[in-house]
């Protein structure tokens, strides 16, 4: 099935999806295994795996200094696909990796692809490769069946978020503010009429992320979003107070 067509059949069911965020090897890849389970028993539709990246530019802080002390730890590619091969074959939910175009030209474009496909993945999200430099990436996508998930900003113009919608597939990553991941986003008038452009010009669900961190955020975007993203708020919580919170946490989000 389609990355698109689950989601849309999963919507059904639920007034609004959620979808995480995690920095492989950070803290730990035990813990990652222990902070997944626990986002799936808890209600999570759609996890989003980074393959961490030394210069992680759309990343705040928070993300940034995880992918840095992943790497720090020894974290490599190829760790990761062997983590998430188990993960995938252990809960039934999509997996997309989120990482930067250069982790792919190191590996092999094509080769990333298929040890994609091989373990399950249905999506890639790799916020610094437009589709104007993407011709390969986007084709490969086609060929191997994983989602290329591109993004909107407040800034995009309409006529650039038709052009995105042509080449993506999935769903659309509505940035909800400008700047990088982990600070509290104002959910204003103004994030209510960017989101009704961004449904306009796409018939593709609507996922939205950057400072979303709370039930009162993800109320907000029911009925006019299709998937709440969780990223920044659920690093800190195990920074904090440890995997076993963030079942009781994700649990609270709806």
């Amino acid at each position: 099935m389609q990355l698109s067509d689950h989601i849309r059949n999963t919507r059904r069911e639920k007034p609004i999806l959620l979808m995480t965020h995690l920095v492989l090897g950070y803290p730990s890849f035990e813990v990652n295994r222990e902070v997944i389970a626990q986002m799936v028993e808890n209600g999570v539709d759609l996890i989003e795996m980074q393959i961490p990246f030394s210069e992680p530019v759309a990343d705040g802080p928070v993300i940034a200094r995880a992918c840095q002390d992943s790497l720090t730890g020894g974290t490599r590619v190829r760790q990761c696909l062997e983590f998430a091969a188990g993960i995938t074959a252990t809960h039934k939910i999509p997996f997309l990796f989120m990482t930067y175009y250069n982790i792919l030209f190191k590996f092999g474009v094509e080769k990333f692809f298929a040890e994609a496909q091989r373990i399950g993945i249905t999506g890639f999200i790799v916020p610094d490769l437009p589709p104007e430099e993407g011709a390969e990436f986007l084709a490969l996508a086609d060929k191997y069946n994983i989602a290329p998930i591109l993004i909107y900003a407040p800034t995009s113009t309409d006529e650039r978020m038709r052009e995105l919608a042509d080449h993506a597939r999935g769903f659309i990553y509505c940035v909800a503010r400008r700047g990088v991941t982990g600070r509290q986003t104002a959910l204003t008038d103004a994030v209510e009429s960017y989101l009704a452009r961004c449904r306009q010009a796409t018939d593709l669900p609507l996922a939205v992320g950057f400072g979303i961190a709370n039930r009162a955020d993800v109320e907000y975007l029911t009925g006019k979003a299709d998937i709440a993203v969780i990223g920044t708020a659920t690093i800190r919580l195990v920074e904090e107070k440890g995997p076993a919170a963030v079942g009781p946490f994700i649990a609270g989000l709806r």
